[in-house]
């Protein structure tokens, strides 16, 4: 018996000698180990070809996965990555997004347990977006290419099977939402008018990176009509002034993802990125009579006693606590459509670059073939 062989013997992690998709598949829902959605079963050959992107020892753990805090060793990320039908060269970024979840800051456990509609969203930056085929435009939310289905799908794998985020178990979710099968968009920096998310948190251009958000299902904002910036700004905050979003109680970090028509008339209007925010910062409000009388009491009242504690109805409520906090981006292709994507709330998102084994930077994901 072969050294990984050995390890995929550990249950939970893959089914040595089950060749038959139908037989994975039933297995892995007697067991609970899958998404509901067929598997490829993860052998020990489809593993070891999708380890050969792997830099680090294959049964060290990179990170742990709540709310079990299940030990994410290389080795049962590949399985889960097989079992998701992501192609080996896909698992540097697997590794990476992987890592930048598990950060404090994130809150994983929080996002894993709650029964609101969160799920990681993974979005990806630099070149890494081109040689990997991850789709920034059209439908980029939606179905139709093999990196953004598989490597997402891969994300919630890990996250049910290392993680233990089992529907009523540990993900006590109350309606859950689409993006708990897949979630992983790459911004679309070619019709970005602005710095892109990479760049503005510091990283170089050509730097390889991802950022995980705690995100609800994305709100379309329809506006065909406006042709000012002012005009589509004013329609992005009334979809983003809401009630029922956590980003008004928390210091929560709501997402503007523009479409590139939308980015592109704002942008001429002489508004900058840091403008945008401003902007929807002031006017992306509420009165806080627009709330029940129980959630003035229990949440502005007692989190932001400063601000609230004497407030009348007519005070105004923005959607986040500083202007920096709102995070844009753009995205998709041709039509004049935006998305507006709250956050749980208690999270903060991570950005992480793609780096070697010595700690610097990877332009390319070849550096991490073994061999």
């Amino acid at each position: 018996m072969s050294e990984i062989a050995r390890y995929l013997r550990v249950p939970g992690v893959a089914m040595e000698g089950i060749e038959d998709f139908e037989a994975a598949t039933e297995l892995c829902r007697e067991r609970g180990w899958g998404d509901g959605l067929p598997i490829v079963p993860p052998t020990a050959q489809r593993v070891e070809k999708m380890l050969a992107y792997c830099d680090r020892p294959w049964d060290e753990p990179i990170a742990s996965i709540p709310p079990r805090n299940g030990a994410a060793t290389p080795l049962r990320l590949a399985a889960n990555a097989v079992m998701a039908g992501c192609r080996p060269e896909y698992f540097p970024l697997l590794m990476l997004a992987t890592e930048a979840m598990c950060e404090g800051p994130f809150n994983l456990y929080g996002i894993q347990a709650t029964t609101h509609p969160v799920a990681p969203l993974v979005i990806v930056n630099g070149p890494i977006v081109r040689e990997l085929d991850i789709n920034a435009g059209h439908n980029a939310f939606g179905p139709g290419r093999q990196s953004n289905a598989t490597m997402g799908r891969a994300i919630r794998l890990s996250l049910l099977n290392i993680g233990g985020a089992i529907p009523t178990v540990g993900d006590m979710a109350t309606m859950g939402q689409p993006g708990k099968y897949s979630f992983l968009v790459a911004e679309n920096e070619a019709a970005n008018p602005w710095e892109p998310l990479h760049v503005e948190r510091g990283f170089a251009a050509d730097t390889s990176t991802v950022t995980i958000v705690g995100a609800e299902s994305p709100h379309n904002i329809n506006d065909h009509e406006s042709i000012t910036a002012e005009g589509i700004l004013r329609m992005t905050c009334g979809t983003a002034a809401i009630t029922g979003s956590n980003n008004a109680y928390y210091a929560g970090e709501p997402l503007i993802a523009f479409g590139p028509e939308h980015a592109a008339a704002v942008a001429a209007g002489g508004y900058s990125k840091a403008d945008v925010k401003r902007y929807l910062f002031e006017h992306a409000t509420l009165p806080l009579g627009s709330f029940s009388d129980e959630n003035i009491e229990r949440r502005f009242r007692i989190k932001w006693p400063e601000r609230y504690a004497k407030a009348g109805p007519e005070a105004r409520v923005p959607i986040t606590q500083r202007a920096e906090d709102i995070m844009v981006v753009v995205l998709g292709g041709a039509g004049k459509h935006s998305m507006y994507i709250p956050t749980f709330g208690e999270t903060r998102s991570v950005t992480r670059a793609l780096k070697l084994a010595d700690g610097s930077l990877a332009r390319t994901v070849q550096a991490f073939r073994r061999g």
